[in-house]
C-alpha cells in the first residue's frame, strides 16, 4: 500500500476537543493506492499548537472524508480537481468538529508530494 500526502499545509485553527483548546489544524489531501484501485481522501486534524515552536500533533481531533474510492491510478488531473475542492471540505469537516480553519494564516509553506 502506498500513501502520499498530494497537499498538506497547517493553519491557524481554532477547536476545542476533549476538554483541550486546539489553536492550529493541519489539513489534507491523500491517495492511497494498493493493487490497482486508489482513494483520495480531505483530512483536517486540530492540534493544541500553543506557542510558535509547538507542531506536535495529537490525533484526537481528526477527521477524514473519502472523496474517491475505485479503479485507477493517481493522476494529476485528479489531484487538480480535489485540490480545488479543499478548502470546502475541510471547512465541512471542521464545522462537523465544531472548529474553523483561518486560510488566509498559514502556518507553513504547503507541502506537495
Amino acid at each position: 500500500m502506498k500513501v502520499i500526502d498530494v497537499y498538506t499545509r497547517y493553519y491557524e485553527a481554532s477547536c476545542i476537543a476533549n476538554g483541550r483548546e486546539r489553536h492550529a489544524a493541519v489539513v489534507k489531501l491523500t491517495a492511497t493506492s494498493d493493487a490497482g484501485r486508489i482513494t483520495y481522501a480531505y483530512s483536517v486534524n486540530f492540534f493544541p499548537h500553543d506557542d510558535e515552536e509547538d507542531f506536535a500533533i495529537s490525533y484526537d481531533a481528526y477527521a477524514e472524508e473519502t472523496i474517491y474510492e475505485g479503479k485507477g491510478r493517481r493522476s494529476k488531473k485528479r489531484d487538480a480537481e480535489y485540490l480545488g475542492g479543499l478548502q470546502e471540505a475541510c471547512d465541512r469537516i471542521a464545522e462537523k468538529m465544531n472548529g474553523t480553519i483561518d486560510w488566509e494564516k498559514p502556518l507553513i509553506e504547503a507541502r506537495l508530494g
